[in-house]
Parts: C-alpha cells; sequence; structure tokens
C-alpha cells in the first residue's frame, strides 16, 4: 500500500530526506520516530502528494508520487502537527465543505460528517466558529477531515497531542480498528509507549537517513540482550553486593541509592535471568538476606529509541531489512 525505494528530497545542497526505503501493507502501521529536523514530515509530505521527490521512488494506494500526486492526495487522509483549519467556520459547515472537495455525494457526505462529529463528540459545537476552540478540539476537527473520505492510507502526525486522556485512548482505538479494516498508516510521534503499543514495524529517522526499521520486539532484541533486575531486601545487609558479584552471570551489581555499608534495594543486569536469579536467591538467603521481592524488567522502546540515536555511525539499512517485512 505504501513502498519507497531510496526516497530522497534535496533543498539546494542541504539533503532532507537521503535514500529511505519503507513498506507499509494494507492492515499495518509503522511508526516513524525522529528528532525534530530528522525528516519525518518531509517524508510524510512526498508520500502524500504534497512534495515531489527528488530522488528515488514512491509508491502509495497504487499511485506513483511523482507521475500522479493529485491521486495520491484523494486517497489518502492527512493529520498534521498544526491542524491548519479554516477556523472562521463552523465544524458542521468545514467537514461538509471537505466532503465536497473529496467529491462525495450530498447524503453520503451527510451521514459520514454525522458520525464523525458524533464519534468526536463535537456535537454540541458543530454550529461555532472553530476560531474560539482548544487545541484538543481543533485536533479532533483534523481528525475528523481526515477520515472524511474512509482513505486507503492515512498519515499521522501526533494524532493524540493535546487530547485528554480518554479522547486519546479513543484515538487509538481507532488507529486499531483502521488498521483491521485493511488500511495502511503511518504514525508519527513522540510518545514511544503509543508506538509500542499500536506499531507493526517501527522506522527510526535521524539526519534525514533511515538508521533502524524492525518490528518493537525485534529492535529490542537487536540491542542489548541483558535484563535489568532489580531485589529489594526486608531489612539493609552489608554484604549483598559483594554476594552479588560472586554469582556467575551477574553484570555490573549496584546498590540503590548507593549506601555500600546498608544496602537494601540491589540492581544488576543479566543475560540469562532464568539461570542467574535463582542463584542470586539462593546465595543471599544462605547468608541470612531476607527477600521481600525480585523483579525483571526487559528494554523499553525508549532504551533502543536512545541508543539509536547516540550511536555516532550506523550501517545501511538494507533494502531486505527496510522493505521486504
Amino acid at each position: 500500500m505504501i513502498e519507497t525505494f531510496d526516497l530522497g528530497r534535496r533543498f539546494g545542497d542541504f539533503v532532507a530526506v537521503d535514500r529511505v526505503s519503507l513498506r507499509v501493507p494494507a492492515g499495518s502501521v509503522l511508526a516513524l520516530l525522529g528528532p525534530n529536523g530528522a525528516g519525518k514530515t518531509t517524508t510524510v509530505r512526498m508520500l502524500a502528494g504534497l512534495l515531489a521527490p527528488t530522488e528515488g521512488t514512491a509508491t502509495v494506494a497504487g499511485f506513483d508520487a511523482r507521475r500522479d500526486p493529485a491521486a495520491i492526495r484523494a486517497r489518502v487522509g492527512l493529520v498534521t502537527d498544526v491542524p491548519g483549519l479554516y477556523e472562521r467556520m463552523t465544524t458542521g459547515a468545514y467537514l461538509d465543505f471537505f466532503g465536497a472537495m473529496y467529491g462525495m455525494p450530498a447524503p453520503a457526505r451527510v451521514r459520514r460528517v454525522e458520525e464523525l462529529i458524533g464519534f468526536f463528540e463535537l456535537a454540541d459545537h458543530r454550529t461555532e466558529r472553530m476560531a474560539g476552540f482548544s487545541k484538543g478540539m481543533k485536533q479532533k476537527v483534523a481528525l475528523a477531515r481526515a477520515l472524511l473520505h474512509s482513505p486507503d492510507v492515512l498519515f499521522l502526525d501526533e494524532p493524540t497531542s493535546a487530547l485528554d486522556p480518554i479522547a486519546a485512548r479513543a484515538v487509538r482505538e481507532l488507529i486499531v480498528s483502521l488498521k483491521h479494516a485493511r488500511r495502511a498508516i503511518i504514525l508519527c510521534t513522540h510518545d514511544l509507549d503509543e508506538a509500542e503499543r499500536l506499531a507493526d514495524q517501527v522506522a527510526i529517522i535521524r539526519g534525514g537517513r533511515l538508521i533502524a526499521c524492525d518490528t518493537p520486539a525485534g529492535l529490542r532484541a537487536a540491542g542489548s540482550s541483558a535484563v535489568m533486575v532489580r531485589v529489594e531486601l526486608a531489612e539493609p545487609h552489608p554484604a549483598a553486593l559483594v554476594l552479588l558479584d560472586t554469582v556467575a552471570g551477574v553484570l555490573d551489581p549496584w546498590v540503590v541509592p548507593y549506601d555500600v555499608a546498608q544496602p537494601k534495594v540491589l540492581e544488576y543486569r543479566t543475560a540469562d535471568p532464568r539461570a542467574v536469579n535463582p542463584r542470586v536467591v539462593a546465595r543471599l538467603s544462605a547468608d541470612g538476606a531476607a527477600i521481600v521481592s525480585i523483579t525483571c524488567q526487559t528494554r523499553t522502546l525508549e532504551d533502543v529509541y536512545v541508543d539509536q540515536l547516540n550511536t555516532r555511525e550506523h550501517p545501511p539499512i538494507s533494502l531486505k531489512a527496510a522493505v521486504a517485512r
């Protein structure tokens, strides 16, 4: 549904997007992550038919981004980080106007506008001018506009920003339902928990280049396989840190907070918690330490994201790794 190969965009001598290759099948969500200025918005603008690529190819909903951007614009829904509403219009009139722009027949347009106004709880504001709306309300109108024509492809840039928790949850559930309805979705977000929950693939872009692309689980596995383990003791046990250091497989043990004389909470890393944690429990218990709890924490997508951005050099992302998924 969305496929790019060596997609690029230059502005004079400045390379905004550098040879990005992606594939987003129908019925899947790709989270596009990266710091501000990384090239996410430029990539989305090219894929939405708003900006012509200067290098490479892109196909969206079966249409070529260079040859037929108008056909792409008619078949995609776009929510940008700035909604860009015609704020002197009322909600109902605004959505009806865009429905007409998409060529929707009047009866279908009326039904669809009513559905979306109801879903986003805008009924009490349908006759109000949008100039006085809060940022969250404007975001709801922008989402309704993007969904009016039931597009095959959606580009969502921070779709839950400024929404209250209940509205944000409803939008996330909507994204999942759209995925199940065979839409292809690219989600730009700084909310890494949201990306991990919603995305089938995660792509990380930095300086216009794709530096990682895999499933959330694949990205976590590709990094350090060590698990963080936290041990809480009922009472301080002075020998605890020394004992941990003697257990095979325990890496980098330390006391939290750092008080070696009175250790009560200890942490360590291990690549094999199933084998190492029972040995730790046995060693501490044999020395008289009373263990309250032992918990494991695997690497999060945030850990992976930070590691990727802090790595100075990255091998090129192969077409097999980035596209053939």
